[in-house]
């Protein structure tokens, strides 16, 4: 059996204050495993997640391990300076803001540096400085997506040297609203106000409806990435200048957040994406589909339908 599996060694169960972990930890409770509940902090999740994280969650799934990577700067290199007024903005330590300083350069669907420094080296250094062989319990579901849905329920992982668990494999949506509910156990808020997933805020892939949400409920997070790209803009010209490099290149593709997400097709058959400055993107998230050309000015609101899926609240259905 699954006990049998696990023995006496500890079940680390990574939790993002999204619902699936969330899920992850009331199934292990349900089945009397103890684990220790870790959290990769990017600095990037918006302040609901963090509020979660610090004050709903604890009380549900015991005292959470918080995990991030140092990343710092030279003494007197203005990076740091630039991190720390950036910080001092969202309220908290950020490793993805230092981690792009660091890189000089966004992270993209090519290059998806985000991922690899600041979750998968994180739990890798963590699991691996565990004196005994530990298991790494992940809320993954096969139903997410088509590479998930390729994973067994159980595999050793030889990058992070032990089993991964995946207890919730074959779960559908469903199964994890119910064992909210079965347990009393409110969601994080981002899901009532029509979040589809918790994470980044926003990610290198966020949804055009996502991107319209963030600018709509959190203008000063757009706001916050307009200067990131202005700062990323001003430290990649004076590296092309002290290189003695022509600016042409910087200025046809300037450092940004997001990629065209229209890419057109290439002779080769490929698509190549150039930067969007991040308010263009936003202009983009508000229009019709197809065309791009019609502006969605009456769009739904999605958090009617966020805390529908919940079964949180009553939404009447109106003929006007």
């Amino acid at each position: 059996s699954m006990l049998d599996l696990i023995g006496n060694r500890v079940v680390i169960a990574s939790v993002s204050g999204g619902k699936d972990s969330t899920a992850l930890s009331l199934r292990l409770q349900e089945l009397g495993i103890p684990f220790t509940p870790v959290f990769l902090d990017t600095g990037w999740e918006n302040a609901a997640t963090y509020t979660y994280l610090r004050e709903v969650l604890p009380g549900i799934v015991g005292e959470i391990t918080w995990l991030r990577p140092a990343i710092s700067f030279p003494d007197g290199d203005e990076r740091e300076a630039i991190a720390q007024a950036f910080e001092a903005r969202l309220g908290h330590h950020s490793a993805m803001i230092r981690l792009i300083l660091k890189k000089g350069m966004f992270a993209s669907k090519r290059v998806r540096f985000c991922t690899q420094v600041l979750k998968a080296g994180v739990i890798r250094d963590y699991l691996k400085s565990h004196p005994d062989e530990p298991i790494n319990a992940v809320g993954i579901r096969a139903a997410e997506s088509r590479a998930r849905s390729k994973m067994p329920e159980w595999e050793h992982t030889s990058d992070y040297d032990c089993d991964t668990w995946r207890p919730l494999i074959s779960w559908s949506e469903q199964d994890v609203i119910d064992i909210h509910t079965r347990h009393g156990v409110v969601p994080n808020p981002n899901y009532l106000d029509g979040a589809a997933r918790v994470g980044c805020w926003p990610c290198v892939f966020a949804r055009k409806s996502e991107i319209r949400h963030i600018a709509t409920s959190d203008p000063d997070r757009i706001e916050l990435i307009e200067d990131l790209e202005a700062v990323m803009m001003r430290l990649a010209t004076q590296r092309y200048t002290a290189r003695g490099e022509s600016l042409e290149k910087l200025d046809a593709f300037p450092p940004s957040w997001f990629q065209n997400p229209m890419p057109q097709r290439q002779a080769d058959g490929s698509r190549k994406g150039s930067p969007w400055p991040i308010r263009r993107v936003v202009e983009w998230s508000r229009t019709k589909d197809r065309n791009g050309r019609q502006f969605e000015l009456f769009a739904p609101s999605e958090g009617d339908a966020g805390c529908m899926r919940w079964g949180l609240c009553d939404t009447a259905v109106t003929n006007d």
